[in-house]
């Protein structure tokens, strides 16, 4: 699966790193701690969380992640924006809550096997 593939769902919006959903998807993690979330992240593995600020996309590139997935309405900064656009790393929002974006993550890539 690739995370193109998440943004056919109506609650998922593309808010930053568009040159990145090419990336294949897979796994899910879910962590709003940077340090613990930079020790546990897998390479390939979506990123749920709530943390909005440019230091996000940091960990995110540096773990290799597929991409990041703001839940429950969380809104990325533009500092945050203007790195994801430079490291081509996709930022998708949705007003889902990390349990409720976990469980549609997880369908969608076991309906995309």
């Amino acid at each position: 699966m690739k995370v193109k593939d998440l943004l056919k769902e109506e609650n998922f919006r593309i808010i930053a790193g568009e040159e990145g959903i090419e990336k294949e998807l897979q796994g899910v993690y879910i962590g709003d701690l940077l340090s613990w979330v930079m020790a546990h992240l897998q390479e390939n593995e979506a990123w749920i969380t709530i943390q909005s600020h440019v230091n996000v996309i940091a960990v995110g590139v540096l773990n290799d992640a597929a991409c990041i997935l703001l839940a429950e309405g969380a809104s990325l900064d533009e500092d945050a924006k203007k790195k994801a656009n430079e490291e081509n790393l996709a930022v998708i929002e949705t007003n889902l809550t990390a349990y409720e974006l976990a469980v549609k993550v997880n369908k969608l890539m076991k309906e995309n096997e």
